[in-house]
């Protein structure tokens, strides 16, 4: 029995963790679902979604460099970023999946940065699917949670002066510019802060 025992637990350690985290999220309650999308949590095995979103050249230009080449990597920004907010403050950027074919479209949702006093919106989608909506509809949904189930009175969202397509999503969602700000002291040039109120 024990060699049984020992056997079964030896194959256990050789199925890969995203296996487990599949099976989890299947009963997972999403964020938010709308007529198109479901907004849900993050898990491992997004990591080959993240390797081609965080290497799109909008996602470089726009919010940075995050030398995520592989999947391995995708799995370190995944337990450090999205996985580790959700444990800390029970939100974070979720995935934005199309509900017609289960597809991963993009990331939307909140951040909390120390050099903030309000929680912030972000969002980042696959440039195949600009141009469809799906990123005020997932914005719109986000907005609705932090309000809703979160109770904040107010959003942030931070953004690059040149970023005119986030500006416009923005701006539609209902956010107002306030002023320009360097994230950090050696920040290279300063992004916008936009504010949303209840």
């Amino acid at each position: 029995m024990r060699k049984i025992f020992l056997f079964l637990e030896a194959m256990i350690k050789l199925i890969p963790y995203s296996i487990f985290v599949d099976i989890k999220i299947t009963s997972m309650k999403p964020i938010a679902i709308t007529k198109r999308l479901k907004i849900r949590k993050f898990v491992l095995a997004d990591a080959k979604f993240i390797v081609k979103l965080v290497n799109q050249p909008d996602w470089i230009k726009h919010i940075g460099e995050r030398n995520i080449r592989t999947q391995a990597d995708a799995i370190k920004y995944l337990k450090f970023g999205p996985l580790a907010m959700y444990e800390n403050h029970g939100f974070g950027l979720f995935g934005v999946e199309r509900l017609s074919d289960g597809e991963l479209l993009g990331m939307c949702g909140l951040l909390k940065r120390d050099v903030l006093d309000d929680m912030d919106i972000g969002f980042a989608f696959l440039a195949e699917y600009y141009g469809h909506g799906y990123a005020i509809e997932a914005a719109q949904a986000v907005i609705n949670f932090a309000k809703n189930v979160l109770k904040v009175s107010r959003l942030a969202a931070v953004v690059n002066p040149d970023n005119t397509r986030s500006i416009k999503l923005l701006i539609k969602a209902g956010f107002v510019h306030q002023y320009q700000m360097r994230l950090t002291p050696d920040a290279v040039s300063p992004v916008n802060l936009m504010l949303f109120e209840f």
